[in-house]
């Protein structure tokens, strides 16, 4: 039989994509979502792609009582924890609301699997726990030290997490430190859908190919790499997906913490991905030069070896890929879901 997942923040962007990668693998999923910075048009688009389609259960992942309900009434064998607030000038301005947010979802989380006595977790990270002076590419042991409150609730969830699994060692925990998902599954049925404005460079372009943003500002280029402009790890949302698969079978065989980088360990630059996008979409992209943006490191890269070694994985899609796909879902999508 089966194992049921329960995936918190499934409706999301990664959430609603690992659904369907888990779905596609034969597992029975239960989503839970309050649609914060979803659509529920994204089950319904999961069920387009694959004919099959999750229990939802629309809740906050910080009330007790759904949770609980959701224990009971499925045998779950296994929790992939999304939910959460991911915007890291958010965050910078309002502190308090992410530390309450992230940290006391993860604790409702972690509180109510142990009452279900489950002990297999696949917790959502962010390459941002990094120690952003260190010299890229980041490895599993690179020095970590968050420079906004998004990256520190995602390292604190890890602590709590590593110290849980420290002392009960029937846990079994994977923690994913994602580097810059792009892209959107091929059929253009789900992807990245933002609450307002985003903030993130790809969807970024993406609204500026399609009219609803005038340009795209370019924070800084005069940093030191090849072409003056930031340089990071763009990694495709269905290779991100795969990588979760991958980590549910890993966990089947190992107990303890386990820690991932997610990525591919290629670097594209700013520059690099709007001449990618031209390339892809046939237009051009107006821009401008801004100053650089606090905290942001000249080159953020992941070394993946650790994940290509223990979980049998690679990322199959290339920069045209990702390009391509989250095109291809923008155009089919202009005013998201």
């Amino acid at each position: 039989m089966s194992k049921c997942v329960l995936v918190t923040g499934g409706a999301g962007y990664i959430g609603s994509h690992t659904v369907l990668a888990l779905l596609e693998n034969g597992n029975e999923v239960i989503v839970i979502d309050n649609f914060s910075n979803s659509s529920p048009k994204s089950i319904d688009g999961i069920e387009r792609i694959c004919g099959k389609r999750p229990t939802l259960i629309q809740a906050d992942v910080r009330d007790s009582l759904a949770l609980e309900s959701a224990f009971t009434n499925h045998d779950i064998a296994a929790v992939f924890h999304f939910a959460g607030l991911k915007s890291v000038e958010e965050s910078v301005q309002n502190p308090e609301l992410y530390y309450d947010e992230n940290i006391g979802a993860a604790l409702n989380v972690i509180d109510q699997m142990r009452i279900a006595d489950v002990k297999t977790l696949i917790f959502s990270s962010s390459a941002t726990v990094y120690e952003p002076s260190e010299a890229p590419p980041y490895a599993e042991d690179s020095l970590t030290g968050p420079k906004n409150p998004y990256g520190q609730t995602k390292l604190l969830i890890e602590q709590i997490l590593t110290d849980l699994a420290g002392m009960n060692p029937e846990w079994r925990i994977g923690l994913l430190r994602y580097f810059n998902p792009v892209g959107a599954h091929s059929s253009g049925s789900i992807g990245e859908a933002p609450s307002g404005e985003p903030n993130n460079l790809m969807p970024l372009l993406m609204q500026v190919g399609v009219g609803k943003v005038e340009k795209l500002s370019i924070f800084g280029n005069d940093y030191e790499t090849p072409d003056g402009t930031c340089v990071r790890d763009f990694i495709h949302v269905v290779d991100l997906a795969r990588g979760h698969i991958a980590a549910l079978r890993f966990l089947e065989n190992a107990n303890g913490a386990h820690i991932w980088n997610l990525g591919t360990g290629v670097g594209t630059s700013v520059m690099e991905l709007i001449q990618r996008v031209e390339s892809a979409t046939g237009m051009t992209i107006p821009t401008e030069v801004v100053s650089r943006r606090q905290g942001d490191s000249p080159i953020a890269l992941a070394n993946p070896s650790k994940a290509f070694n223990d979980l049998n994985w690679r990322p199959e899609y290339s920069i045209e890929n990702m390009c391509i796909d989250h095109w291809n879902w923008q155009c089919l999508h202009p005013d998201g879901y």
